[in-house]
């Protein structure tokens, strides 16, 4: 066995103990400070136009903490030949009463075909939903068929006043620190939300820099999809979508997600391209400079690919140590 693939062992051991103590924390009502060393991180690189780069090693990354470049000692591909990493989504659906019953219909089957893209992988899914209020309709799950069942209980919120986004979203990321599976086949799971909105939050009680702390501390990735009834028009290719207050926020670019927009036309192609990039991750890790490891404060990780044509967006752009 070679160094490096040691170093994957030794990784896959420490994630399991982690998550085994942190499981009969929560059990015990106390709380136990786990320190495994090594920090980790959920990256996408991207082309120049774009599109996720796949078939990377761990030797197209450099990781640099607080400036100061780190060996990577753990690397793994969400999607690979032999398998694939487990994930855990949460869809998150605006039913305000602005989204029209057409676009709920649409995102029914455009959910199904994202669900479907993801057959083949290790993946749970659970769907909340928001206007006035935030609602659980389906626990995690990897039946298809309690998702289409969901579904069939959302109604539309018509006399809505309030587009809770950030404050589903924020539930979103709790669900999934607690609910979602922490481990499947010796790998931590991939934690995603998909929040789908018409782009207007209303009335909060979160504040959007919480909801971006909260889910990068939670290592959790969100993509958010802009409904057509934002514009009221549909998008052409010559004009730029507008910015919505969900992008002005950073939500998606400070947890390395993604946005989109979608157009009056069907739904189904870019919840496809969606299924991809959620699928495109690589998981990274290195050991903090020891020093670093326990002076309680914030360190700044910077990753990036060797190849100056790609881009990385990375789920947190640093990680906090624990006090001595």
């Amino acid at each position: 066995m070679n160094r490096f693939n040691l170093k994957n062992l030794l990784f896959s051991v420490a994630v399991l103990l982690f998550f085994s103590a942190f499981s009969l924390a929560q059990e015990g009502d106390e709380v136990i400070k786990i320190d495994t060393d090594l920090t980790t991180f959920d990256v996408v690189v991207t082309d120049a136009g774009g599109k996720p780069v796949r078939g990377l090693t761990a030797k197209d990354f450099r990781i640099f903490e607080d400036g100061e470049e780190r060996d990577v000692e753990f690397f793994e591909q969400t999607q690979r030949a032999n398998g694939a990493r487990p994930i855990a989504i949460v869809f998150a659906l605006d039913v305000s009463g602005s989204v029209t019953t057409e676009e709920i219909e649409k995102l029914r089957r455009a959910t199904n075909v994202f669900i479907d893209r993801l057959a083949d992988k290790t993946a749970t899914f659970a769907l909340i939903t928001f206007g006035m209020n935030v609602k659980r309709l389906q626990e995690f799950t990897n039946d298809r068929r309690k998702i289409e069942r969901a579904f069939e209980k959302l109604l539309r919120d018509e006399n809505g006043l309030s587009t809770h986004a950030y404050d589903a979203v924020d539930d979103a990321v709790r669900l999934l620190s607690r609910k979602a599976p922490r481990t499947k086949g010796q790998l931590p799971v991939k934690k995603s939300v998909i929040v789908v909105t018409d782009g207007f939050p209303v009335g909060d009680v979160v504040s959007p820099a919480t909801v971006i702390e909260r889910a990068q501390a939670a290592e959790v990735s969100i993509f958010t999809v802009t409904l057509p009834s934002f514009t009221k028009i549909s998008l052409s290719k010559n004009r730029a979508p507008l910015p919505t207050p969900l992008d002005v926020s950073g939500l998606a670019e400070k947890t390395g997600g993604k946005s989109v927009y979608a157009t009056d036309k069907d739904f189904e192609p870019l919840f496809r391209t969606l299924a991809e990039d959620v699928t495109a991750s690589y998981l990274l890790a290195f050991y903090p400079d020891e020093e670093k490891r326990r002076d309680g404060r914030f360190h700044t990780v910077k990753i990036e690919a060797r190849n100056p044509g790609y881009s990385v967006r990375q789920n947190r752009n640093g990680y906090q140590s624990i006090t001595k």
